[in-house]
């Protein structure tokens, strides 16, 4: 969050004198209270200070870029995540490619019957094949797609700031959203929910960069 100047002097008062009172504030300012009440309002929701009845304004020690991280580590994948975009292993490279394309995104998710994650093939995958002189319209999806249990994959309940660090570590573009298949197999039975990607990431930021 971006803060206005008087703000900053509000937060810079309280970090040296805190607790304080309004009315101390305002007198260090030469304004009146009220003209300082928004403001005020804005810096305690904002979690940046806090208030104790007849005691007065503190510092929390809280930056805005760690109440970014906190929020970041609030959200959970669950709450952003799109629509899984997907298909058989034995659909065609040329049908994924089509797929690909008129879904606009870089990664397809392979499942079998009932939505199991089987693997991820990725717009790389389907170029090199492509490019491989491969007959296209012939070659299955299961013959290129990165397979179980080599898949990285994330949860609806772990938080964005974790599923974006696989999607650095890992050097992928999308993450299967999945959870455990009751009474399967919790290493290979995973039914596929959702994908969270790149664009995830960048539409959150902005959505916090707006203040949403």
């Amino acid at each position: 969050m971006e803060l206005t100047k008087r703000q900053e002097a509000i937060l810079e008062i309280v970090k040296k004198e805190g607790p304080i009172t309004g009315e101390q504030i305002a007198e260090r300012l030469k304004l009146t209270r009220a003209t300082l009440r928004a403001d005020m309002a804005i810096l305690t929701m904002a979690g940046l200070l806090e208030a104790r009845p007849r005691v007065g304004y503190y510092y929390s020690g809280r930056t805005p870029n760690k109440l970014i991280a906190e929020k970041l580590h609030r959200i959970k994948v669950g709450e952003v995540k799109s629509v899984p975009v997907v298909v058989s292993e034995r659909c065609s490279v040329y049908d994924a490619v089509v797929t690909m394309f008129i879904e606009d995104v870089g990664t397809l998710i392979v499942v079998r019957e009932g939505g199991i994650l089987e693997g991820v093939v990725s717009r790389k995958d389907l170029l090199k094949t492509t490019l491989g002189g491969h007959n296209i319209h012939q070659l299955p999806v299961g013959v290129v797609m990165t397979r179980m249990p080599n898949v990285v994959t994330v949860g609806p309940e772990e938080s964005v700031w974790a599923a974006a660090k696989k999607l650095i570590t890992h050097e992928v573009d999308a993450l299967p959203v999945v959870r455990p298949v009751e009474g399967g197999d919790p290493r290979k039975d995973l039914e596929v929910i959702g994908r969270f990607t790149k664009t995830n990431v960048v539409r959150l930021f902005v959505e916090l960069g707006e203040g949403s």
